[in-house]
C-alpha cells in the first residue's frame, strides 16, 4: 500500500461510518471489482415505489391505451 493511499484510509477512518460505506464502495467500484453497489433511494423515491407496489395490489394497472399514449409521447 502506498503512503498516500494509507494516508487516505486513516482520514476516512475518523468519518461516520455512513461516510465510511460510501467511500468503501467507491473504491471497490474504481478497484474493478464485481461486487454491485447498493443503489441508495431517496425518501421520495421509496414512498413513490410504496405507492406503486400498493395500486398493483389493488389490481391498479395502465390500459393498453394509457401505456401506447405514454410510448407515443416518448417516441416509441
Amino acid at each position: 500500500m502506498t503512503k498516500l493511499l494509507d494516508e487516505a484510509l486513516e482520514a476516512v477512518r475518523r468519518l461516520p461510518s455512513d461516510d465510511q460505506d460510501d467511500i468503501a464502495r467507491a473504491i471497490i467500484q474504481l478497484a474493478g471489482s464485481d461486487l454491485a453497489a447498493p443503489i441508495l433511494l431517496s425518501p421520495e423515491e421509496r414512498e413513490a415505489i410504496a405507492r406503486s407496489k400498493a395500486a398493483a395490489a389493488r389490481g391498479e394497472f395502465a390500459t393498453e391505451e394509457q401505456v401506447r399514449a405514454v410510448w407515443a409521447k416518448h417516441g416509441l
